[in-house]
């Protein structure tokens, strides 16, 4: 890990020394402006549920907007997405299966006419902890009471929906869980 590095986790709350994953991530609208989000939950507890975006970590030498349409086709089945820039960035540490996981988040705007989703693509860890899918309009986000991450998911929506994509990737706020 370089210096460059290490000062960038010490300045997100992420301990220097962790191996931080590259993470590619979808804020996928259908024609109504309607975002997927997958459901998912603790492998080990059931009950303990959230609702996440498509997306995962790169594989091999892939580039970020690579790894975030292959996520979003093995997650989703939707393979016509159109990429778009980055929305937002942030660090984010949280424990899930067993294990904690530090990740620095990229968030794709991606669009698709295709509303048709399947989950047959999923790893074996995600069809463990993957309850399924469903677009949200920023009206249900905002009213929603469940866990949704980022937590400013709905407020960030309304204002890409409002302004359009930011000119630059916003840093948002380090989450840990």
């Amino acid at each position: 890990m370089s210096e460059a590095d290490t000062g960038t986790q010490e300045k997100t709350g992420i301990p220097a020394g962790t191996a931080l994953r590259r993470v590619s991530r979808v804020i996928l609208l259908d024609p109504e402006d309607r975002v997927l989000l997958m459901h998912g939950f603790e492998p080990d507890e059931p009950s303990r549920t959230w609702w996440f975006t498509p997306g995962g970590g790169l594989e091999g030498t892939e580039s970020r907007e690579e790894a975030a349409l292959r996520e979003l086709a093995e997650e989703t089945g939707i393979t016509d997405a159109e990429l778009g820039p980055v929305l937002w960035r942030r660090h984010c540490s949280f424990p899930f299966d067993g294990r904690r996981w530090d990740q620095d988040e990229w968030y794709y705007l991606a669009r698709t006419r295709n509303t048709a989703t399947r989950l047959s693509g999923l790893t074996e860890l995600e069809r463990r902890s993957v309850a399924g899918l469903r677009w949200w309009t920023v009206t249900e986000l905002s009213a929603s009471h469940e866990t949704v991450y980022p937590t400013r998911l709905a407020e960030l929506l309304r204002t890409l929906l409002d302004e359009g994509p930011p000119s630059a990737p916003v840093v948002l706020e380090t989450e840990s869980v």
